[in-house]
């Protein structure tokens, strides 16, 4: 995959996740570019460990939004802050 091609798709998978995930999301679009890739190489890690993705095989759109997703559910548990 190409470096623009892993850029752009970092930013929709982000993006996605981010609309999908309720509450304060952290950052810009550098931040949701960042998240749409961590969750590409999350989602891989994953559903090869599962047999999902033979090695070398990419993780599927579906997959790499889950992952994350799941990064951000982790960022709102770490860093979650109360108003009182």
């Amino acid at each position: 995959m190409s470096i623009i091609a892993l850029i752009v798709s970092g930013l929709i998978i982000g993006v996605i996740a981010k609309l999908l995930m309720p509450g304060r999301d952290p950052g810009g679009f550098i931040i949701t570019i960042l998240l749409g890739i961590a969750g590409m190489f999350l989602g891989s890690y994953v559903g090869r460990a599962l047999g999902f993705y033979k090695p070398g095989q990419p993780a599927g759109w579906i997959v790499s939004i889950l992952g994350a997703l799941v990064l951000l559910a982790l960022y709102h548990l770490l860093f979650n802050r109360r108003s009182t």
